[in-house]
């Protein structure tokens, strides 16, 4: 993820607008204990008035500070820096850097770690010089007191730093999860895209090399069956054509997630069978059972069917071939049986093509696949995809 787009999302309007609203009462709790602090620290001294008030008015802008360190927290770390050291300069602030700290800690939950750190360097340096311009100008606590304030100068920004470096990283590392998880599920979406076109274009293919090997062998002797089998090849075309488009302007699109890429499905079997009946095959499409399916496992139903009739077409054509698709509340039954010669199993293409893609969709529900010649002759494919009521898979 790059850290322009990280410290985007860090600073969102919404996200700013949440923790402002936590920020108001802490910026209040800050002015709270440092007028306490202030009072108590100039209870004694004869000048107490003038003193209090500008502790008073140093306190209110700290925490007008802290109170807006989201909206501009590299301004804000700059204002408290330097009211910080001037207040502390002066004597009339006894807070060792409290507010830096809490603003610095944002600017350490935005910025890179390198920017930050420096940022930290510089407020240790600030603190570090307006403790030793109060104990030259101001010598009235002892060398111990001076210490013990410089030393809470540097820890509280310190421990502001770390928290929000820590911060931070947990973030950043979630951004990333997140990153990967949505490229993840756009590489998935388009794999899903490009194995739905090379359905179309095998199925397509598929039926017009069968047409057009048969008007190429009746194209003189039956001249009129040669211009049926064209029309044929000229509709499939057409029709394979207008669905790699759409599946490509998917592709050019990113691959949306949820996208509808294809409006096959159980419904669409008709128009499937009566495509594969002008290439020669007599297919019987028999379908049971009125339960609504997942749009998905409708689409693996017409895709499975889809390829076992382009392989019947493509290796036993002419034939008879029976396609039985029973549908109950928890499974999905599909059975394409043709009755041409025995024969071995077609030969899968690479990369999960033809029964291996048939495989690869019925696995994806946790279902049963098989594919086989049958002893009497002719060629079965059977699959069983369970699915769950409430949406399934």
């Amino acid at each position: 993820m790059d850290e322009a787009d990280f410290e985007a999302r860090q600073a969102h309007p919404l996200r700013r607008g949440r923790m402002l609203a936590l920020d108001v009462p802490l910026a209040a709790v800050l002015v709270a204990v440092d007028v306490v602090v202030a009072g108590n620290m100039l209870k004694d001294r004869p000048d107490f008035t003038p003193l209090f008030l500008a502790s008073c008015l140093v306190a209110v802008a700290l925490g007008s500070v802290v109170a807006v360190r989201r909206l501009w927290p590299r301004r804000a770390l700059a204002t408290a820096v330097a009211l910080s050291s001037a207040a502390a300069a002066a004597g009339v602030l006894w807070d060792p850097f409290a507010a830096t700290a809490l603003v610095l800690g944002t600017v350490a939950t935005i910025a890179p770690p390198r920017r930050s750190a420096r940022a930290l360097g510089g407020c240790v340096a600030a603190a570090t010089a307006a403790a030793a311009v109060a104990q030259t100008v101001h010598p009235r606590y002892g060398l111990g007191a001076a210490a013990g304030w410089t030393a809470a100068a540097w820890l509280l920004p310190a421990g502001g730093w770390l928290a929000g470096y820590l911060l931070r990283r947990r973030r950043w590392h979630a951004a990333c999860v997140q990153e990967q998880r949505a490229r993840q599920i756009l590489a998935d979406e388009r794999l899903r895209i490009a194995r739905e076109l090379h359905d179309v274009v095998t199925h397509g293919m598929g039926l017009i090399a069968v047409k057009a090997g048969v008007a190429n062998h009746i194209a003189e002797a039956r001249p009129e069956e040669a211009v049926e089998a064209l029309r044929v090849i000229e509709t499939t075309s057409r029709e394979a054509l207008a669905e790699m488009r759409r599946l490509l302007q998917m592709l050019r699109r990113d691959g949306v997630p949820g996208t509808d890429l294809s409006r096959a499905g159980i419904d669409g079997l008709e128009d499937l069978v009566e495509r594969v009946r002008a290439a020669g095959v007599e297919v019987e499409l028999a379908v049971s059972g009125e339960h609504e399916l997942p749009e998905a496992l409708r689409l693996t139903v017409y895709r499975i069917v889809q390829e076992a009739l382009t392989n019947v077409a493509k290796h036993a054509a002419p034939t008879h071939c029976r396609v039985t698709v029973g549908v109950t509340s928890r499974q999905v039954g599909i059975q394409v049986v043709d009755d041409g010669t025995a024969r071995t199993a077609p030969e899968p293409g690479p990369g999960g093509h033809g029964l291996v893609g048939m495989r690869e969709r019925t696995a994806m529900y946790g279902g049963a696949f098989s594919a086989r010649p049958r002893p009497e002759g002719g060629f079965e494919v059977t699959a069983t995809l369970p699915y769950s009521r409430g949406g399934g898979r």
